[in-house]
């Protein structure tokens, strides 16, 4: 049974993880690529500063530059072991200390701390850092979601689809699996699923935007001048 110096030697690293990924989550990028063209994305469109959002209300290159960086900071946030002293030869933790600074990146960037704990819905976040730990995961997550979005047309859709997608695809596929990976994707797909509650209702009530459509909540014509 470890002591409390052993407790201390994996306590500390998680919590510096969890600080860090939530820091690293909450840069709102989209919010600051917005900002630059005179934009508030908080009030334009669906109101989220999200790649696809920052799509509909400014346009493709915007949004390609959003999503990347979204993704960047995941992926920054996955590889927290290379930058946060951890015990030596301790492969465990170090993959826990990923996983809890990715799932803290997902929380910052959904609930900002530099934006009043507004944001976006975590997709690309999540993205970025599972590519970094589960690499044929979140492979089989983006072909899911890719699938899905040229069916149905709808990246909300896709995006749900694609965040099931793991934790089935982390329990079926070889050497993949592991309590902490089931345990950090059935929370990323939860919050994913929980993020989109605003479309879930729009597609119930037929109202959510396809892909090509003009931005949800706001009028034909692009909105609010």
């Amino acid at each position: 049974m470890p002591g409390p110096a052993d407790s201390a030697t994996m306590v500390l690293p998680l919590l510096t993880a969890a600080a860090v990924g939530y820091l690293l989550g909450s840069l709102p990028f989209g919010y600051l690529v917005a900002k630059s063209q005179g934009i508030n994305i908080f009030e334009r469109g669906s109101k989220s500063p999200g790649a696809t959002n920052i799509r509909r209300v400014i346009g493709t290159r915007s949004a390609a530059i959003v999503l990347g960086l979204d993704a960047v900071k995941g992926a920054v946030a996955a590889a927290a072991s290379l930058y946060i002293r951890l015990p030596a030869g301790d492969p465990a933790l170090a993959s826990l200390v990923g996983y809890v600074a990715l799932a803290f990146a997902v929380v910052g960037h959904s609930f900002s701390c530099f934006t009043g704990f507004r944001g976006g819905k975590g997709v690309a976040t999540a993205a970025g850092g599972l590519f970094v730990l589960i690499p044929v995961v979140a492979g089989i997550s983006a072909a899911v979601w890719a699938v899905v979005y040229f069916a149905a047309r709808y990246a909300s859709v896709a995006s749900m689809a694609a965040a099931v997608s793991l934790p089935l695809s982390a329990f079926f596929v070889p050497r993949q699996g592991g309590a902490v990976t089931l345990g950090v994707t059935t929370f990323i797909a939860l919050f994913v699923v929980v993020r989109h509650r605003a479309n879930i209702e729009r597609l119930l009530n037929g109202t959510e935007k396809r892909a090509g459509g003009e931005g949800s909540g706001e009028p034909p014509g692009g909105g609010r001048p």
